[in-house]
């Protein structure tokens, strides 16, 4: 089908990758994507560093210029809808439907929906609670930021480390909740997260642990947040960093997709039920045998590039009446985090490792440098450094490549 139209929902990342590689896969047919937001596809990470931090608190259209996605001439032609949700998809029609009542037609469909915050359900106003995943949302808690300023961060996972970090930076007195232990603990393993702990506990951001939220105080707006053990805490700004949650709901009704955690997919990125849907990016679980079957949703940077190519590939071969490419698809996942003065950078899935090896440098002193590889059954599965000159990361990353160049 030379003129099939792929239908991309979700216009960040992903859907711009997944939009460049059906071209460079081969396919000439129209392309649309489709985007909740009304801005053009844009760099997420600096939502919670570089551009939370702004000193002159610019409009969200400034914002945007900066973290802006270059469109490569290879997508001029494709057709980008934006500020329009889908909300209900047929598989079996080829049909979408968006939010104003329209419709749009589809030959094949790739799902890029991304993921959203997650949000607690707990007593108390509303005013005064942020969460961090969109352009709209920094703008509006880089509003409320600033000197002096009491801020709860629920969650101490890699975006509510990187808020409370630039929170304090700000000026903001900062105190970090999280129920399960040492900030980022599930990635990192104790002992570097422990030392991270305590490195930011010396900069001044404080950390409860082992206590969950139980509700919101004040009256029309937030004043502070109620502890499981009745503790309180003062709080001018809450943010929630607690997860988030795959846009799949659109897909609903659908018989045969596994939607229960994303988008199940096979190791081609082909939705399980389905020979027109694949996935990329957050939203999509799928096996990779760099580590095993399982399929897994992988919320990394370097994942929306890698399986878009993998989707992209799969569902131009199929409109051909072809058959996908059946080499294994193995990614290296890997992402990085500014925190302070410290750099994390990850390669691999460390938080399936069952044993943690410093090889190099002294957790009690991380911005010295330090390097952490992790284990499963002794089979290295991840790579962890802190602090490590740009050559050295480099050769680290070519270590994993190598890997998986050999599955």
């Amino acid at each position: 089908m030379s003129g099939a139209h792929i239908a991309v929902v979700g216009a960040s990342l992903a859907g711009l990758r997944t939009a460049e590689q059906l071209r460079a896969a081969g396919h000439t047919g129209p392309v649309t994507v489709l985007g909740d937001e009304r801005y053009q596809p844009y760099n997420r990470p600096p939502l919670s560093k570089e551009l939370l931090s702004a000193p002159d608190r610019p409009a969200p259209e400034e914002l945007h210029a900066k973290v802006a996605f270059r469109r490569r001439a290879s997508v001029a032609d494709v057709d980008f809808r934006l500020g329009l949700p889908v909300v209900g998809a047929d598989l079996g029609r080829g049909r979408l439907t968006l939010e104003d009542g329209s419709a749009v037609t589809f030959d094949g469909l790739v799902a890029a929906t991304g993921l959203r915050p997650r949000r607690l359900g707990l007593p108390g106003p509303a005013a005064g609670r942020y969460a961090l995943r969109t352009l709209d949302d920094c703008v509006a808690l880089r509003g409320v930021l600033g000197a002096g300023r009491r801020v709860v961060v629920v969650g101490a996972g890699f975006i509510g480390c990187e808020v409370a970090a630039t929170a304090l930076r700000l000026g903001c007195r900062v105190t970090v909740v999280e129920p399960t232990g040492a900030p980022m603990n599930r990635v990192l393993g104790d002992v570097l997260a422990g030392a991270v702990q305590r490195h930011h506990e010396r900069a001044g951001i404080a950390f409860v642990l082992g206590r969950s939220l139980a509700g919101f105080t004040g009256d029309t707006r937030v004043s502070g947040v109620e502890l499981d053990d009745g503790t309180r805490l003062d709080a001018d700004v809450v943010v929630e960093a607690v997860g988030c949650v795959p846009n799949t709901e659109w897909l609903a009704g659908n018989a045969g997709l596994d939607l229960s955690d994303g988008v199940r997919c096979d190791n081609r990125m082909l939705a399980d039920g389905s020979d027109r849907l694949v996935a990329a990016g957050d939203v999509a679980r799928f096996p990779n045998p760099l580590f095993d079957d399982v399929p897994r949703r992988v919320e990394h940077w370097s994942i929306p590039a890698d399986t878009a190519r993998r989707a992209a590939a799969t569902l131009t071969a199929l409109l051909a009446g072809d058959a996908p490419d059946p080499a294994p698809f193995t990614p290296v996942p890997s992402f990085w985090s500014d925190q302070l003065d410290l750099r994390l950078q990850s390669f691999g899935s460390p938080g399936l490792a069952d044993e943690v090896r410093v090889e190099e440098g002294d957790p009690d002193r991380l911005p010295d440098g330090v390097l952490a590889l992790y284990y499963r059954q002794a089979v290295h599965v991840g790579t962890v450094a802190v602090n490590l000159p740009p050559a050295r990361q480099r050769e680290l990353r070519g270590a994993f490549a190598a890997l998986a160049a050999s599955v």
